[in-house]
Order: structure tokens, then sequence, then C-alpha cells
């Protein structure tokens, strides 16, 4: 048995209660299975159209099943014309809505002279001494258009749902920003790399910016 996050996106049409009843006859495919929770996100924006559709209804399920009957499973959500698009992942702790783990403690530290004193200061040497630690997303400044540390909790676990974090780390064309930019530990740069492209598989990040269809 292993745990898993089902995140699906369902015709826009539907309601709670139409999707309900999906959700309860495709879980019943999983033998054996226990579903945790399910998080009806309700319709919403998709970042680029799905079979002609600019919305659509978003639900996300936490199960545990056994890896043989995902088999079955997925031939069934196949077969449903009303489901858009899904993506089955193994869990990894991250909450079923888009908002991803944050440490109780703030990463950084610092009063309102020491903030003062940094923007008269040099940013290179500011970035050489600072480096941005795991989690901790990178800010725009203005000027010059270079990026500097932000103050404020590290991310502890990183939820590919949350499109708020990770569209900080994505260019004005939809790229990942390098490490060089971000000041990230490899580990997370490639948590980052992961999340982005489930995220835009899922509608909740554009592939480039503006996108048509």
């Amino acid at each position: 048995m292993r745990e898993y996050e089902v995140v699906y996106i369902f015709h826009p049409a539907l309601d709670e209660e139409r999707v309900g009843e999906k959700l309860e006859r495709f879980h019943a495919r999983l033998n054996d299975a226990e579903v945790a929770e399910i998080d009806h996100w309700g319709v919403r924006q998709l970042a680029y159209k799905i079979e002609d559709q600019g919305q659509g209804y978003y639900a996300v399920a936490q199960l545990t099943s056994p890896a043989a009957s995902l088999t079955e499973f997925e031939r069934i959500l196949k077969l449903d014309e009303e489901l858009l698009r899904y993506l089955i992942v193994l869990s990894e702790g991250e909450p079923t809505s888009g908002m991803s783990i944050l440490a109780e403690s703030p990463l950084f530290e610092r009063d309102d002279d020491d903030e003062d004193e940094d923007e008269d200061e040099d940013e290179d040497d500011d970035d050489d001494e600072f480096a941005q630690a795991e989690g901790s997303p990178p800010e725009f400044s203005g000027g010059r258009g270079k990026r500097r540390r932000v103050d404020g909790p590290r991310i502890e676990l990183l939820n590919y749902k949350d499109v708020s974090t990770l569209s900080r780390f994505v260019t004005e064309q939809g790229k990942l920003l390098p490490r060089r930019t971000t000041k990230v530990t490899a580990p997370f740069q490639r948590q980052l790399g992961s999340a982005v492209k489930r995220a835009r598989f899922l509608a909740l990040l554009p592939y480039v910016q503006n996108h048509e269809g």
C-alpha cells in the first residue's frame, strides 16, 4: 500500500455534488483503497485552455492504495469525458490546499536600522554574504534590476500546487529562474523544477507568458 495524491480537473459545468459522485465511483475501482481526504477547490481559471475550456473544477484527493490497482483506475479516468485532466503522484505530505509548509521561525531576523543599512550597501556584496537559503524565494528590486534575498520563514515542504510561491521562481517568459539568481540549494532547485512541471501540467501555471490555447 502506498500513499497517493490525485488532482482532478473536471468540466466547469459540474457542481460539487456531481463531482463527489464521480470521485466516489472512481475510488471504488481502487481495491482496498482508503481515502484520507478530499478537497474541493471548485471552479478556477485555467492558466491555458484544456479541451477549449478556460475554467475547470479542481478536486484533490489523498488516498492509500495498492500500486497494482492504478492501471484499472487510470483506465476508468480516461473514459470519463467530463474529466479534463488528472495527475497521480506519490504523496510527500503536501496539504491538499495550495499552500506550502513553512518553518515556524523566520529565516532572518532584522531590525529597521539593518534594513536601512542594506539599502546603502553594494548589493553584490550583500548577495555574497547572505546566500539565499533553501526555500527562501527571490525578490525583485528596482533600479538596476538585481535580485535580493527575502526575509521570512523557510519553506520546509514545497507544495507543487502553491502557485503564489512557484510563480516567484519563474521568469516573465515562463522559464524557471537559475540557481545563480535565486541562490537556493541544489536539492531545492530540483524540487522547484519538478513542482513547476506539475503545476504547468495542471494548468496552474502557464507554459509561456500569455498562453494562447
